[in-house]
């Protein structure tokens, strides 16, 4: 009988210190809360900083040029790069958004060219740096700058004549 008494006030004893020992769990446990949701985040573009493909010389039977997102001319068939003093490079875009926001790039469809002396070349829009997904900038201010290169189709001299070829291309920065 005695057993049965001291089990019974061991196990009060056990009952009546649990909300203390729980208690004691809040008083130690640091909270924390959720970043506040990203705002939608703001591009901006420097025309300056278009995707420029330089000077370049083509024979009868064409080929590409191709600028990297980090900047890297390079051509295939019978297009050879020339160095004379025309600047080329990937477009530049500058992202400003809240630290550590998960940014994609989706590009657009291939963008046609026209040549100031007729002809029209064939634009695909290449790969970016930093390459998509990319997490912006944690420390302040929060911006980051993408690259965005591309690869230029070129045929003939009699389909694609000497001038300066222009047009627009689309790219989309999804936050995620």
């Amino acid at each position: 009988m005695m057993s049965y008494i001291t089990g019974l006030t061991m196990l009060n004893r056990i009952i009546n210190s649990i909300p203390g020992v729980v208690l004691l769990l809040f008083v130690f446990c640091n909270a924390q809360a959720q970043q506040p949701p990203p705002r939608p985040i703001s591009v901006s573009f420097n025309p300056a900083m278009g995707l420029r493909f330089g000077a370049f010389f083509q024979s009868a039977s064409g080929g590409t040029i191709v600028i990297t997102g980090s900047g890297i001319r390079t051509s295939t068939g019978s297009v050879i790069l020339a160095d004379l003093g025309y600047v080329f490079g990937a477009a530049s875009f500058e992202i400003v958004s809240n630290p550590g926001t998960l940014i994609s790039i989706l590009n657009g469809p291939d963008a046609t060219l026209t040549g100031s002396a007729g002809g029209s070349l064939s634009l695909h829009v290449g790969s970016s740096y930093p390459a998509s997904p990319f997490v912006t900038s944690v420390s302040p201010p929060a911006y980051t700058t993408v690259n965005i290169g591309g690869t230029l189709t070129i045929g003939s001299p009699v389909a694609n004549p000497s001038g300066a070829y222009t047009g627009s291309f689309y790219v989309t920065f999804i936050q995620e």
